[in-house]
């Protein structure tokens, strides 16, 4: 009896080490679903990341994101304000503020003298504005003034100067300025009060639209933005403000000074904005960036704040949340589109020198974070991104190295039972990508929810291509175009879930990522 049942247990343990040892190889998509910092790890779909810096989701792929060269250099301090100068027609201008100075930075290089000097606050709010007399960017601070540039020269605009002047108010309490419906309107800092131009003047008598009544929770007045709206009779302009307190009130009309023609729409409740530039045109809507995340005002005022699900950051919910907690006063949160790359960034001011990127795909929605790029203001111009930062201006998505250092980029996919709920043993990974040189690569697999991406040297196969007059035609790999690279990496894990992590370090290297397989053994049932 004895000797049947050591018999039986010994048979039985075999057939465990059999079933332990059969492998299985699985190809997993890239994570396109972008980073999820909203549902639990052991919820996430299989295309989603639990992390993913300087990796951007396509609509078919994951690719290292592009670096920035310097355009603009020898500023001596913070550069803090981008402005372009976008007339009709004649010439562009990008004009840059830092320290007590306005350049021109339009043609790039080592910048010159100032145009503007002898100023104390280089964070502007700016508009540009056309009339019969021509295109105007006009821009304040809250304590330099008013200014405005022509197109050939800047004029510090006072209730005296020539040829254009304003009278009404003191320009140097504007802290804020925009366009609607023909005038150009200003933000007085530290008050609930709005003024406003003659129609098509960039100067003149300035009215007051005060909004004490308007606003019930206090504070003051932050930023202005315009929202388009189908009222029935086609497609509106609305104009927005917003205060301190998170209450935006939404006016309707074109003269100000009728009640007839210019009406309250609603006050609505939301997050506190995250700085005078939380307001971003974006087709008909309008994005407003608050504590309570980035949505479109049209799904977040319908919603009356109880649903954060209609914010575009509803899938980072808790990365959005805990960066507008933590960094809610710091300076540098703004928005900017950059369609020829179907993105929206979102500057996040970590701190000095630290600031990250919030950047979301606006086909598929996917998001995932940008680091090394330190911007204080990002602005679009020419339909290239810029971004100012310690020193100099930054033409972002330009080139395959950040200033000629390397792109690190770092990706943790969703953890994956990979269709059983057996204990495996990872063993092997292999990224499949698209790139013209291979990069720097080092894949892991994390297994049982653990988050901590292995530190390991980066490693990679070359693609091998062909040199002219060397090379046999037929049999080579010719360069100049994205060729498949794959190569299998040994990985060590072991746990009943599974999550690929990929870093890669690239220089002068487009790399996109499309899928992976990835071996393992199946064990036992625990």
């Amino acid at each position: 009896m004895t000797n049947v049942t050591g018999i039986a247990a010994q048979a039985q343990k075999r057939r465990r080490q059999a079933q332990g040892q059969r492998s299985t190889t699985v190809n997993l998509p890239a994570p396109i679903g972008g980073w999820n910092a909203r549902d639990s790890l052991a919820q996430m779909a299989p295309e989603d990341a639990v992390s993913l810096t300087n990796w951007f989701p396509t609509t078919s792929d994951v690719m290292c994101r592009f670096g920035y060269t310097k355009w603009a250099t020898g500023f001596t301090q913070q550069v803090n304000t981008l402005m372009p100068y976008n007339p009709a027609s004649g010439i562009s201008k990008l004009f840059a503020a830092a320290g007590a100075g306005i350049y021109d930075a339009t043609n790039g290089g080592a910048i010159g003298a100032p145009v503007v000097s002898s100023l104390t606050n280089d964070k502007w709010a700016y508009t540009n504005f056309a009339t019969s007399a021509g295109p105007f960017l006009g821009i304040v601070n809250g304590q330099d003034g008013y200014y405005v540039y022509n197109g050939t020269t800047w004029q510090s605009v006072t209730s005296s100067s020539s040829p254009i002047s304003i009278t009404g108010v003191d320009p140097t309490k504007l802290s804020f300025i925009t366009s609607f419906a023909q005038r150009v309107w200003f933000i007085e800092k530290n008050s609930l009060n709005a003024w406003y131009l003659p129609v098509s003047s960039v100067g003149g008598n300035a009215q007051l639209f005060p909004l004490q009544a308007i606003f019930r929770q206090g504070g003051s007045l932050v930023s202005m933005g315009i929202w388009t709206v189908d009222g029935g009779y086609g497609m509106e302009d609305n104009l927005c403000f917003v205060s301190s307190e998170g209450e935006v009130a939404v006016y309707h009309g074109t003269d100000p000074s009728q009640a007839t023609t210019f009406g309250l729409v609603g006050v609505y409740q939301l997050g506190s904005p995250m700085g005078s530039r939380s307001f971003l045109k974006y087709g008909g809507d309008l994005l407003y960036i608050g504590k309570d995340g980035l949505g479109p005002l049209s799904a977040m005022l319908a919603s009356t704040r109880v649903n954060t699900a209609v914010n575009l950051t509803a899938k980072i919910q808790g990365a959005i949340s805990q960066a507008t907690s933590l960094y809610a006063n710091n300076f540098g949160w703004c928005m900017v589109l950059f369609p020829l790359q179907n993105m929206i960034i979102l500057n996040v001011p970590v701190g000095l020198d630290q600031q990250q990127q919030y950047v979301m795909n606006t086909i598929t929605g996917a998001w995932c974070n940008f680091t090394g790029w330190n911007a204080n203001h990002w602005e679009r111009f020419e339909d290239r991104i810029y971004f100012a930062s310690n020193g100099y201006i930054g033409l972002a998505w330009n080139g395959l190295s950040d200033d000629s250092a390397n792109i690190n980029a770092t990706a943790q996919q969703a953890f994956n039972e990979f269709g059983t709920p057996l204990q495996k043993r990872f063993t092997m990974m292999r990224p499949i990508l698209w790139t013209n040189v291979a990069p720097g690569l080092a894949a892991a697999i994390n297994t049982d929810y653990d988050q901590n991406i292995p530190m390991s040297s980066l490693n990679f196969s070359p693609v091998l291509f062909g040199l002219w007059d060397t090379g046999l035609w037929d049999s080579s790999i010719w360069g100049g175009g994205l060729q498949v690279a794959k190569a299998w990496q040994g990985v060590s894990g072991l746990g009943m879930t599974g999550s690929p992590t990929l870093r890669a370090s690239v220089n002068g290297t487009e790399t996109h990522w499309a899928a992976s397989d990835i071996v393992f053994e199946t064990g036992w049932s625990i």
